[in-house]
């Protein structure tokens, strides 16, 4: 087997949302595998706390300030990101919300902004990149789905349903790409272990304690854990999978979970 098939080098990678947890986690391993890095954030703080962190970390990555749900600023940082960086040649759509508010109790418009960021957020990003792969000769587009992709939970209405309708987009547009040679996949997480989920994680919550019962492996994810299969995805070594998820759980919808004793 050729070991390079995994290099990034030359490629440039647009990661939406990496200015902290697994976004970055994911785009620090595009940028060890050789690729540029570009992202995205609507908050400009961020964007300025997040290129000291890559460059802390010795990545010379770029950040612009745009809302992945605005067709015409991502229309508009697109042409940028190609006239300053060059065309796309890897999309993680990564951004994205959760609003954990009971169906009967949750507005319209709170369901709607979730669907917005999580769903048509992804299909405004990889419709603007898409002609420039093309006119290249293929790319990447990698999803972040949800295990929310495949199953229920209380209060999670909304954005279940934008990551089972993100798993679907990535299937079609796999179907509708793949003559272009562009490869469209997803990554589903399971439950991770970030600074958001650290109230969650603390010896004795109830929440700790379910996850670690309903996870084979009998612990929570790290952001490193994801490092692996966004750069398959990404590279050359899976330019046969198309319109797949790959879910990153421990092994969880596998999982009937434990016989009462």
């Amino acid at each position: 087997m050729d070991s390079n098939i995994f290099r990034l080098d030359g490629k440039v990678a647009l990661v939406t949302g990496a200015s902290y947890g697994i976004g970055m986690a994911m785009a620090r391993a595009l940028a060890e595998a050789g690729a540029t890095i570009i992202f995205n954030d609507r908050n400009p703080e961020r964007i300025t706390e997040a290129l000291a962190e890559y460059r802390r970390s010795g990545i010379d990555a770029r950040g612009y300030l745009f809302d992945v749900t605005d067709e015409n600023a991502v229309m508009e940082n697109i042409g940028k990101i190609t006239a300053e960086a060059g065309v796309v040649d890897i999309l993680v759509n990564n951004a994205g919300i959760i609003k954990r508010i009971p169906a009967l109790e949750m507005e319209a418009a709170d369901f709607r902004e979730v669907i917005d960021i999580d769903l048509t957020g992804p299909f405004i990003m990889s419709k603007a990149v898409a002609p420039g792969m093309i006119k290249k000769g293929g790319g990447k587009i990698i999803n972040i789905c949800s295990m929310m992709s495949e199953l229920g939970r209380e209060t999670v209405s909304a954005y279940a349903s934008a990551k089972g309708g993100l798993k679907m987009l990535t299937r079609n547009l796999a179907c509708e790409w793949a003559e272009h040679n562009i490869q469209v996949n997803g990554i589903g997480p399971g439950y991770i272990a970030t600074p958001q989920t650290a109230p969650l994680r603390t010896e004795g919550h109830p929440f700790n304690s379910f996850i670690i019962g309903r996870t084979p492996a009998a612990r929570w994810g790290t952001p490193e854990d994801l490092q692996g299969p966004v750069v398959f995805l990404a590279s050359r070594a899976s330019d046969f999978v198309n319109g797949h998820i790959l879910y990153v759980d421990g092994g969880i919808l596998a999982y009937i979970g434990k016989q009462p004793k």
